[in-house]
């Protein structure tokens, strides 16, 4: 079996340049496969802490590197036109030589809408703009140009050139598990599903959920690929892993991150086996927040302890 993508998940809150293009480095250095940003105007119920663009900092981080595929779990619909979000994804495929994924959902945090002055509207209005992006996507990465009339986006025969490095184009990787909105658009437009950590506790109910969709879109649903995003917490040794647990309780025990649903939590020895066990269900995509947020002991225990053994 061919051994999952693992990638490194860091949201940028509370980080200088310096200390992410460090992390980009190390995982560049080190084999890991890719690396992951949030798209947030400012952290999460945390406005007054520093929080650094996700695109141009995807851009940076891409321009200092040679192998690492870097994407963003997720960008929000909502901030870019579609248009405009497809002439920046060609034009950083280009700039990287093909190693951007393109990660898209419909936004998560009403209030930072309200303070920018951007719309929020319903989950199914947001869905249906986030539908039409992907179609709009997907015209300009295959065609070249764009020719659409929806709900919420006209588009009249725009030019994307010059296209994608990636064919068909950059990885769309969409998020989330609503049955009703979001599954239908992954079977119909995503080459990556992700789900995230609040949704762990519940992985074959949607995993079921997004084959019966892909029935009624008529898709195969080993044409995606299966992505999941999980809390890591690496310890050297049993000695140490008291600690490392206790941190990671401490940063990620609450709601929503799924700690112990797939309790990644252990020795390296430990950590292969419960990731294999991911592989084994299925997942060709595994992205990890660390409990230490990236440290550099931990980023070189994943690499040189745990991937080998996948």
């Amino acid at each position: 079996m061919k051994r999952p993508e693992v990638g490194v998940y860091l949201p940028q809150m509370g980080f200088s340049f310096d200390d992410i293009a460090h992390r980009a480095d190390r995982c560049e250095e080190l084999g890991i496969d890719s690396m992951w940003l949030y798209d947030h105007l400012y952290g999460p119920g945390v406005p007054e802490i520093a929080s650094l663009e996700a695109w141009t900092l995807a851009t940076a981080l891409l321009c200092r590197t040679r192998r690492l595929r870097i994407g963003h779990m997720v960008l929000c619909n909502q901030f870019r036109h579609p248009v405009t979000l497809a002439k920046m994804a060609t034009t950083l495929d280009q700039i990287s030589s093909g190693r951007l994924a393109l990660g898209l959902g419909s936004g998560s945090i009403e209030d930072e809408h309200r303070r920018a002055g951007l719309p929020w509207g319903t989950f199914a209005e947001r869905s249906g703009q986030l539908g039409e992006t992907l179609e709009i996507l997907r015209q300009a990465f295959t065609d070249g140009r764009i020719d659409f009339t929806g709900v919420h986006f006209t588009v009249t025969d725009m030019p994307i050139e010059p296209g994608p490095v990636q064919q068909p184009g950059p990885p769309l990787v969409v998020g989330g598990i609503g049955e009703r909105y979001t599954l239908p658009l992954v079977a119909r437009y995503a080459d990556v599903w992700n789900i995230p950590t609040y949704a762990l506790d519940v992985i074959d109910d949607k995993v079921a959920a997004l084959q019966t969709a892909c029935e009624a879109a008529d898709r195969d649903p080993a044409s995606i690929v299966m992505s999941i995003e999980a809390v890591l917490a690496l310890a050297p040794d049993e000695a140490s892993l008291p600690q490392v647990r206790k941190l990671a309780e401490k940063r990620f025990g609450g709601p929503g991150f799924g700690l112990h649903d797939t309790d990644l939590i252990g020795t390296p020895a430990q950590i292969v086996d419960r990731l294999g066990a991911l592989a084994d269900r299925g997942f060709g995509q595994i992205v990890l927040f660390t409990h230490d947020r990236a440290s550099d002991q931990t980023l070189e225990l994943l690499a040189r302890e745990v991937l080998p053994h996948l």
